[in-house]
């Protein structure tokens, strides 16, 4: 038995041969730091789930579209060339080209009338051109020999001339047969002369000449667009 110094008495004894564990009890405020910290650790898990969902799935692709919106939440649009945004008589966003005249649009054979002039030593090469590009839909106009500075100067296969209202009309026509030089006058009428070369034999086919115009008008790649508006 153990009697602690300077007590006395059966009611201070102390019995057993082990003494009562004196540690210091745990503190409950440990306890909750860690269950924090193991809530914080999983949300920063779940945000990076969410994030890499995200990127792999594509849900951001809008993401530099919708920072550079208006108030009203449209997408802000590239201005139309020579027009001032919001003034009168400007072209309305989304409106095709043809229909705001843009010259360089390509319009329908209906609307375009070609010249066609031979100028080479080979008769009758005009009127038979003629007939194909007419049965294409194109409106004809004057057939004949080439003007005295063109007739037997064209070494290709044709040459188209077009003035600036008819760019998309020159191309157009152009694209009909492959080799031709499309060169560009000071008219003011958007008629096309379709001149007939030395090496001419024949016009390609309504299948080759789509796929020869589509590739004339084929935009350039658009670079994407970094950083902000």
């Amino acid at each position: 038995m153990l009697t602690p110094q300077g007590l006395k008495g059966k009611q201070y004894r102390v019995t057993g041969n082990a003494y009562p564990r004196l540690g210091r009890p745990p503190k409950k405020s440990r306890k909750v730091i860690a269950a924090l910290a193991g809530l914080l650790a999983l949300a920063l898990i779940a945000l990076g789930g969410v994030q890499l969902y995200d990127i792999f799935t594509g849900r951001n692709k809008n993401t530099s579209a919708q920072a550079c919106a208006t108030p009203s939440g449209k997408a802000l649009a590239a201005p139309t060339p020579g027009a001032t945004p919001g003034a009168p008589g400007a072209p309305a966003a989304g409106t095709p080209a043809a229909a705001q005249g843009d010259p360089h649009a390509i319009p329908k054979p209906a609307t375009v009338t070609v010249n066609v002039y031979n100028a080479t030593t080979k008769a009758g090469l005009a009127g038979r051109t003629a007939e194909e590009l007419k049965k294409r839909g194109f409106t004809i106009g004057k057939v004949g020999n080439a003007p005295a500075e063109l007739d037997k100067k064209v070494p290709g296969p044709a040459q188209v001339i077009a003035g600036p209202a008819g760019a998309g009309a020159g191309t157009l026509v152009g694209s009909q047969i492959a080799g031709a030089a499309v060169t560009a006058d000071a008219r003011t009428d958007a008629t096309v002369d379709f001149v007939i070369g030395d090496s001419y034999n024949a016009l390609l086919d309504e299948n080759q000449a789509a796929a020869a115009l589509a590739l004339a008008v084929k935009p350039s790649p658009t670079p994407t667009a970094t950083g902000s508006c």
